[in-house]
């Protein structure tokens, strides 16, 4: 008999017409998966087979819009979900139908805690499920962004080292990193198998996009770094493994069934007993060409659109021509946030990665990229030498690091919130103008809000940066203190000190925080009503569950 390995994970659920969705599982053997809804709405597929595990992504029909639905998971016809025994409340298949709830986060390290105690502190998604098992009338989010870092590949547990070292021999590199398509699925196997994430993902509908942990710390950072990691002799197998990974268990289910249908992979895959080589060549080729291969991905719920950013895969790393996305994916991003204005009230624009960052931050990475481009003595000379190193060592490689990209999202923004692409003045028709564009980032372990100075007046729609994380990780004391540094009034002066040294030019707009740093694992959601935004913050905190620390009306300026 067939049993449930992983999952199920609801991931998909129409924004639009309300009326269906998709239900990711993992079976242990070859079968067909059947979510049946009590309301007769339901679907079934065929497993895929990829590297000997079995997955299947349902899609769902029937759906009354509106409407919050229980479901059970049949495979082979065998009820295997709800668990029997189990303390959750049914999962439930639900569209949206008062208003929008969009929660948010990034950097979730899945380790289990010790004897009861937990080095990182509580889980802030896995306090959010329990809160919400407790208290059924609670209101729950409507969609859950995860915005990088859902596994971390080079930090394992105490557990998957164990694991690993019973594998392999831990002195062979990449030693107590993972290194294979196998090894992978063990750390999707030890953050999804989670009771309280189990649960909490199979009644909250979930979009991804990875981040540099999703494969390995730095990821893409620079051309020097990639052509170290290209020389080893295990990095193709990594990142293929890590890309192979993706694709199956967190990329499939952002796409709608349109877009699965219209999937030439999605359906040679399904088409064969094992799709395992079809996949690996597809990763090999999206690793020697990203631009081949688009990971950003849309999604509209009602009058809000989602666009999710791939800020680690798309990058060019040419130092002549460093570009966080690629012209093909920049050019998608624009389209999609240009697309039928005055569709959407509020757009959100998911990248792991910060747009707005502390300003100290921001100016230390466009002089570090100043001079890796030769600004101080040349391309080879010993301050580009110096600079590789300081970016490699230092994580410099946020948007500030690509300051065309930055500009270049800036302008994007403004045209999306109705402005002229300066950003110094609105548009000659503002009838179609948004009442919000949030970009919603994480990745630097707290949390803020940022809001641009505009020239000379500015958009009509409220701009604003919207940063969380971690989900569940640590935050040593030198990051805190270095990150509220970096937003001070010394640190902005040293900043552009640094700024001056590698005659970087100013940017475009000027921002200041506006709420924060916040520091803990944590949890933002954004409640969006007609053209009313509200945006809570959330931290989980040992014996009190989620306390809310901050809460903020975002609504158009």
């Amino acid at each position: 008999m067939a049993g449930l390995r992983i999952g199920p994970v609801l991931r998909y659920v129409d924004g639009v017409t309300g009326t269906s969705a998709t239900v990711w599982v993992e079976a242990d053997r070859p079968c067909t998966a059947e979510i049946r809804c009590a309301d007769g709405a339901g679907g079934r597929a065929r497993t895929f087979q990829i590297a000997g595990h079995h997955y299947a992504l349902v899609p769902v029909t029937g759906l009354t819009p509106g409407v919050a639905t229980a479901y059970e998971v049949l495979l082979d016809d065998r009820p295997v979900w709800p668990e029997p025994g189990s303390g959750f409340p049914p999962s439930t298949v639900r569209t949206p139908a008062d208003g929008l709830r969009v929660a948010f986060g990034s950097c979730r390290w899945a380790a289990k805690p010790a004897a009861g105690h937990d080095p990182v502190g509580p889980d802030a998604l896995d306090t959010l499920a329990t809160a919400l098992a407790a208290d059924p009338g609670r209101a729950r989010p409507d969609v859950l962004l995860l915005l990088g870092d859902q596994v971390y590949a080079d930090e394992t547990s105490a557990a998957t080292r164990r694991w690993l070292a019973a594998r392999r021999d831990p002195r062979d590199a990449p030693g107590s990193e993972v290194g294979d398509y196998e090894e992978y699925t063990r750390l999707y196997d030890e953050s999804w198998r989670d009771p309280e994430v189990r649960w909490l993902l199979s009644t909250v509908p979930s979009l991804m996009i990875f981040d540099d942990h999703d494969v390995i710390d730095d990821w893409n950072t620079s051309a020097a770094w990639l052509a170290t990691m290209r020389s080893t002799h295990w990095w193709h197998e990594r990142v293929v493994s890590g890309l192979m990974s993706y694709w199956v268990y967190q990329h499939l289910g952002n796409l709608s069934p349109a877009e699965l249908a219209a999937d030439p992979l999605y359906a040679e895959i399904r088409s064969v007993p094992d799709g395992t080589e079809l996949l690996r060549r597809f990763a090999a080729e999206a690793d020697a060409d990203p631009a081949r291969v688009r990971w950003s991905h849309r999604r509209d719920l009602g009058r809000t659109r989602v666009l999710m950013v791939d800020t680690r895969a798309a990058r060019v790393l040419a130092e002549d021509s460093r570009a966080m996305l690629d012209p093909a994916a920049a050019a998608w991003v624009r389209d999609q946030a240009l697309d039928g204005p005055g569709t959407y009230d509020h757009l959100l624009v998911g990248t792991s990665l910060p747009w707005l960052l502390p300003p100290l931050i921001h100016d230390a990475e466009a002089w570090n990229a100043a001079l890796c481009r030769g600004e101080r003595g040349g391309p080879t000379g010993r301050w580009a030498r110096f600079g590789e190193r300081l970016r490699q060592r230092s994580d410099l490689e946020h948007w500030a690091a690509f300051p065309d990209s930055f500009e270049a999202l800036t302008r994007l923004l403004a045209e999306a919130a109705g402005g002229s692409p300066d950003g110094r003045a609105p548009a000659a028709d503002t009838r179609d103008a948004p009442a919000t564009v949030c970009v919603l980032s994480g990745d630097v372990h707290h949390a803020y809000v940022a809001e641009p100075r505009w020239p000379d007046g500015g958009p009509p729609a409220r701009v604003v940066q919207l940063t969380c994380s971690p989900l569940h990780n640590a935050v040593p004391a030198s990051i805190r203190l270095g990150f509220r540094f970096g937003w001070s009034r010394a640190g902005r002066r040293l900043g552009r000190l640094l700024a001056r040294h590698g005659r970087v030019a100013r940017p475009s707009i000027g921002w200041r925080r506006t709420g924060g740093p916040w520091f803990g694992n944590q949890l933002m959601t954004l409640t969006l009503r007609g053209r009313s935004a509200t945006l809570t913050l959330d931290q989980a905190r040992a014996g009190a569950g989620l306390v809310t620390v901050d809460e903020r009306v975002l609504d158009a300026g």
